[in-house]
């Protein structure tokens, strides 16, 4: 019990010795170690945590930024792969491209988490043990302060002491006897050369202690100082790396991405777009009397009752004809024949349409400009009355007999190869003109 109660009163007369100089420091009665180079120091140790404490926040704002960027364009790819049909044009090219782009995007977030933040924490791990360090200077610079300032009290007061001692004033010392007092007087002596045995001690052993850990932090805190500049170095200069391959990297892939939409563009553009739904016919007229087209150029010739005799630069037909029932114009009967030619001058077909009057040796003779067509797509005749094609039939376009009965958006006409196999109209039949295109 009594050892216990001793260490309290020594360590409260420490706590007390300590409190006490820290007020005498403050209030300028007492002298204080100071170090101002190593003040600058502590205070540049304090700058570059901040610093460094900042770079950290913003690098993993960064790192999360490319993350969200990452995701978002593997959706982006992800859409785009979905969405392209496997008969366009690259449709192999944009699946590997939306690979390509994925495994660019995770290689570069590993590298930047593998070697720029990962440096980044190490930098900072370095700065709070040397912050306890500091803080542990300022502790044992307190105490050393401390033990120096109680040692020169009890230096100063050392002769104030001896001449108590040499003057006894107790009445105990007064009363007791001369061999006594001599007794008394030696042990005060000792006691007090032992109070300042031990606060010599006691300083010895704070100076020691003081000395060892900011010996070190005087040498550590600038090179720490100076350590910042490579660090900085390294992590940018290796991040601007990354970022240069990266882009680089991500710029080819994209000229690919776009040299695929380019051509898929021009393969659009080269075959048209599926035809919608052929129009509704609407149910058939009764057909008035043929009459010429009002688009074609009707000539009166003479007509000896020998065959046509075809232009001079026209491929003459074949004598198969498609006559029709006979009609009446002007009183008489009219006998109506098509008939197709080849123009050389114009590299086109030519269709003469003939009307021959009973009983005269003259023929009304229509010649126009034969219009081509080329199929794009098939279409399954679906009436007695329609043309059947496959994708690449050229189909020649007929006039309408009665204009009145040609429904919107439909044409009548014969394929190419039934006619030069043929020489008929037979065939002929009616079409949407939507599923064709003009040659």
């Amino acid at each position: 019990y009594n050892k216990m109660s001793l260490y309290n009163i020594l360590a409260y007369n420490k706590i007390w010795m300590l409190s006490f100089c820290q007020v005498l420091q403050k209030l300028g009665k007492a002298d204080e170690t100071r170090d101002t180079v190593f003040e600058e120091g502590v205070a540049n140790f304090h700058k570059q945590m901040a610093e460094g404490t900042k770079l950290q926040k913003d690098l993993r704002a960064y790192l999360a930024a490319v993350k969200t960027m990452h995701d978002a364009s593997k959706r982006l790819q992800d859409c785009l792969a979905d969405m392209y049909e496997p008969e366009w044009f690259g449709k192999e090219e944009v699946d590997t491209i939306a690979e390509e782009t994925d495994i660019l995007w995770s290689d570069y977030h590993d590298k930047l988490v593998d070697n720029s933040m990962i440096a980044m924490d190490t930098y900072l791990a370095q700065f709070p043990d040397v912050k306890a360090r500091i803080a542990k200077r300022d502790r044992k610079m307190t105490d050393y302060d401390s033990a120096r300032h109680h040692f020169g009290s009890l230096q100063k007061g050392k002769k104030q002491d001896q001449a108590k001692i040499a003057k006894p004033m107790s009445l105990v010392e007064k009363a007791a006897p001369g061999w006594a007092q001599g007794i008394l007087s030696a042990h005060q002596i000792a006691q007090t050369n032992l109070t300042r045995n031990q606060a010599e001690e006691e300083l010895g052993r704070a100076q020691k202690v003081f000395e060892e850990i900011n010996v070190d932090l005087q040498d550590e805190l600038p090179q720490l100082w100076n350590s910042r500049v490579g660090f900085y170095v390294n992590t940018f200069q290796s991040m601007a790396g990354y970022q240069q391959r990266f882009h680089k990297d991500m710029g080819k892939l994209n000229q690919d991405l776009n040299d695929v939409m380019t051509k898929l563009d021009e393969q659009r553009l080269a075959k048209p777009a599926p035809p919608g739904p052929a129009p509704v016919r609407p149910p058939p007229s009764p057909s008035p009397s043929l009459t010429p087209a009002p688009d074609t150029q009707q000539d009166i010739i003479l007509f000896d009752g020998e065959a046509l005799v075809p232009d001079a630069n026209t491929t003459a037909p074949s004598q198969a004809t498609t006559p029709s029932q006979p009609q009446v114009h002007g009183g008489r009967k009219l006998q109506h024949t098509s008939i197709f030619q080849y123009s050389a001058n114009n590299g086109s077909w030519l269709l003469r349409s003939v009307y021959l009057k009973s009983g005269s040796n003259i023929a009304v003779c229509d010649v126009q400009k034969q219009i081509q067509v080329k199929a794009m797509h098939d279409y399954a005749a679906t009436d007695g009355d329609e043309l059947e094609m496959k994708a690449g039939d050229v189909v020649l376009v007929l006039a309408w007999e009665n204009p009145d009965e040609q429904d919107d958006g439909w044409l009548m006409g014969v394929k190419e190869s039934h006619w030069l196999e043929n020489k008929d109209l037979l065939a002929k039949g009616v079409f949407p003109e939507n599923f064709t295109q003009k040659l």
